[in-house]
């Protein structure tokens, strides 16, 4: 398998072939990422509980192909019926772990040397609790921008199997324009409007219907809507900070966004054999 999986990858490139298959890599990665590894360690595991590899990969060989792998995250589930519920929702990751006193002694803290954090934006299966869609931007985005992403790379995803029948999402995705997306795309939206919103004929006639029902009883609106269910989202979002930590270990911006989506392919990966 290694020396097969290793001839479909040379066959067209160029440049000095790969030495290390993808599968091994990706194993290696998820080690990584579940044990809160640094590479030079990760390298030292892999030599010394790996007796029976061809060859052991490098440092360098780690953190370059691990950066570049595209691990997969999509969701391996089937259904029949056009009843797929989707919760979307954004949390912040801090792109540092510094200690409180190394914060302290050398004003890493302050506003002038702080990094900030990124946001990480979800699409999430509330049956399964699986991650459909993903999107890892800087801490500047609005959430309410990301709802059009992570839904169209649920059609794109799915287009063959399964048909998403509604979106929940809170009052930070409340538009006119995500209204009038969903509605276009024939999913129902479930998205709490916001508590001055009123009919108005500058709004859509979706986000107007929401609206009406809503400011008429909020609560029944809620039980109807299954408006509850958006909370699976925290629940996926509280379990991949539990399992992998607060933080990314990357500096560039680009293997942060490869570091998360190694972390949650991982955590679907858990989540389809529990």
């Amino acid at each position: 398998m290694w020396d097969s999986e290793l001839d479909r990858m040379n066959e067209s490139k160029k440049g000095r072939p790969y030495s290390f298959p993808d599968s091994l890599l990706l194993v290696i990665g998820y080690m990584r990422a579940y044990f809160h590894l640094p590479h030079r360690q990760t390298e030292g595991i892999v030599k010394a509980t790996g007796k029976s590899l061809p060859r052991h990969p490098s440092y360098g060989h780690i953190c370059k192909r691990i950066n570049n792998l595209k691990a997969d995250f999509n969701s391996s589930t089937k259904t029949d019926d056009d009843d797929l519920m989707v919760a979307i929702d954004s949390t912040g990751s801090r792109v540092t772990h510094r200690g409180q006193w190394i914060s302290d002694k050398w004003g890493v803290g302050n506003k002038r040397k702080r990094r900030g954090y990124i946001k990480i934006h979800v699409a999430v299966n509330t049956k399964t609790r699986e991650v459909l869609a993903l999107e890892v931007t800087d801490e500047k985005a609005h959430d309410g921008t990301m709802m059009r992403k992570l839904v169209k790379h649920i059609l794109n995803a799915h287009q063959h199997n399964e048909k998403a029948k509604s979106v929940l999402a809170d009052g930070a995705y409340d538009s006119n324009e995500n209204f009038g997306f969903l509605n276009d795309e024939r999913i129902k939206p479930v998205v709490k409007v916001k508590g001055n919103s009123v009919v108005s004929t500058k709004n859509s006639k979706a986000r107007n219907g929401e609206v009406s029902h809503q400011t008429k009883d909020f609560l029944r609106w809620k039980r109807k809507r299954k408006y509850g269910h958006r909370w699976m989202a925290e629940t996926v979002f509280s379990s991949i900070k539990r399992m992998f930590g607060e933080h990314v270990s990357s500096t560039r911006f680009q293997n942060m966004i490869n570091e998360m989506v190694m972390k949650v392919s991982l955590y679907n990966l858990f989540t389809r054999l529990a």
